[in-house]
């Protein structure tokens, strides 16, 4: 008890985290189903772990390597567990110690706009208790170690004693933040705002250039890296940053978001299917929290990403929301403060204006009361079902089938060419498959000239395709895979529908 009484806030914070940890660790291997983005930044991660430069092919700026690099930092942590017996299942362990942190990090901030102890616990909760976020934290997302540098940013640039040093060190984790993944700019103004709210004003000019300072020396890095190695600018034989740019911001969108069957519509509706109480709510108490002037830049960091995702047909991918999820949490939790704080404000003034109505306010906090323990009763249930279902769901099993079946069944590793979705590549590399020629990223098999190169014979090279979902819908229509497949025949199944992979050898 007298570590409660001296330490209120970690006694609040600490447990909550714990039991986000526990929540989320429990059958982390397998739920959700892996996915291909997954073990492309494994991969890249394993790059760098084994010395062959940022990524598994040629770097070619798809994103900043440090969300990767922070991957491969946190490499050592798979060994220490047993998780599964694919590598993507395997790893995912290493996104614990990130939510835990992002957790701790987003009751900080609760604190620091004002919130009580127990608005800023019901942050944490919302933010690592939520289904959608059981879902989406577990999977190693870039999104994910980009939001823990942009929440410790937002701490930061509110930090009480107002110290340039602390205003400079926001500086440096929202450039972290970026170079994690590079969509998080968006945010920039509401940081700036905040910034702006928590100096001093004789010394805010020192903090607003502190700032900018530390942010644009470190994220200059990514363009001069790109320059140093002569591919800043687009040009025959080398990829390129603007090139990778021009790319991104020319590709396909993926449709209007209240379109029905868009893709956009659909990341949308899948969202909702996980958690459409996080999103209703969150979305509303976003543009609400804009009235209340300590919430303001936590919302407008939520307005800015809601507005951002719903442009007509704009790129949204299904792990956007997780840069929206610490700042719904927070302006849910700092409304509902708002709202306690101004209903005892109203019994102090009820109760000095004269004890014959001291029972007028007491009326309407028990009706808040009484709602808030309604409200309890729908969202738990909602809450349980699908955090329920993340802690003993089995989606990945047919990728551990699959690989124990290569394992076991494709003889001399080392000189069969097998093409594989990137969910599979950092397994069949650990497997003892050559990597990068032995073992293919499907897509490099027609997009990158160093691998073609080595297939002078076209999908007569090729021994072995791995035909899972994310092969069979591809839009690129590769065209030697598409023909390797097509003389290929099954020789293992693992799964059903959907998610049914093929093991598919190639008949020369």
């Amino acid at each position: 008890m007298d570590f409660v009484r001296r330490h209120p806030d970690l006694s609040v914070c600490l447990p909550l985290v714990a039991l986000i940890v526990l929540v989320q660790g429990k059958n982390i291997a397998n739920f959700p189903t892996v996915s291909d983005d997954e073990g492309t930044y494994l991969a890249q991660a394993w790059a760098i772990q084994h010395g062959h430069g940022l990524a598994h092919y040629s770097y070619w700026y798809d994103h900043p390597p440090l969300g990767w690099i922070q991957i491969a930092a946190l490499s050592w942590i798979p060994a220490l567990f047993d998780h599964g017996t694919m590598v993507v299942m395997h790893a995912r362990v290493i996104m614990l110690p990130v939510t835990a942190i992002a957790s701790a990090l987003v009751y900080v901030l609760c604190r620091r706009v004002g919130m009580a102890r127990w608005a800023a616990a019901l942050g944490v909760v919302v933010f690592g208790l939520s289904p959608l976020s059981v879902t989406m934290q577990r999977e190693i997302y870039l999104d994910n170690f980009a939001v823990v540098w942009m929440v410790a940013a937002f701490v930061l640039a509110l930090s009480p004693k107002r110290h340039l040093w602390h205003h400079v060190a926001a500086g440096a984790c929202a450039a972290v933040s970026i170079l994690s993944k590079e969509t998080m700019l968006v945010v920039a103004p509401a940081l700036l705002l905040a910034l702006w709210r928590g100096s001093d004003k004789a010394t805010r000019k020192f903090s607003v250039v502190g700032f900018l300072s530390a942010a644009g020396l470190i994220v200059l890095q990514y363009p001069l890296y790109a320059l140093l190695k002569g591919e800043l600018f687009a040009g025959p034989g080398h990829n390129s940053l603007f090139g990778a740019i021009s790319y991104q911001l020319g590709r396909t969108g993926s449709g209007n978001i209240l379109r029905s069957g868009s893709v956009s519509n659909l990341t949308l509706h899948w969202w909702l299917v996980r958690d459409p109480i996080l999103m209703y709510a969150g979305t509303a108490c976003s543009f609400l929290a804009l009235a209340v002037r300590r919430l303001r830049p936590i919302a407008l960091a939520g307005v800015i990403l809601i507005i951002v995702g719903a442009r007509p047909n704009g790129y949204l991918p299904a792990m956007y929301v997780i840069q929206a999820i610490p700042f719904f949490a927070v302006s849910i939790a700092g409304l509902a403060d708002a709202v306690v704080a101004v209903l005892l404000r109203e019994r102090t003034r009820a109760w000095i204006r004269g004890w014959w109505r001291w029972d007028v306010p007491w009326r309407r906090l028990d009706v808040a009361a009484f709602g808030g323990v309604v409200l309890i009763g729908l969202i738990a249930p909602q809450w349980q079902t699908g955090d329920a279902t993340a802690d003993t769901a089995f989606s990945n099993d047919q990728y551990a089938q699959a690989s124990a079946w290569i394992r076991t069944h494709v003889p001399d590793h080392a000189h069969t060419r097998i093409v594989v979705d990137d969910a599979m590549w950092p397994d069949l590399a650990d497997q003892g498959f050559q990597p990068g020629l032995g073992v293919i990223w499907f897509y490099k098999v027609d997009l990158d000239p160093a691998v073609a190169h080595t297939m002078p014979d076209g999908w007569k090279d090729i021994d072995y395709v791995v035909s899972t979902s994310v092969i069979r819908q591809d839009p690129n229509g590769l065209p030697t895979v598409r023909e390797a497949m097509g003389h290929a025949g099954v020789v293992a199944t693992f799964g059903s529908g959907d998610q049914r992979i093929d093991i598919l050898k190639v008949n020369r």
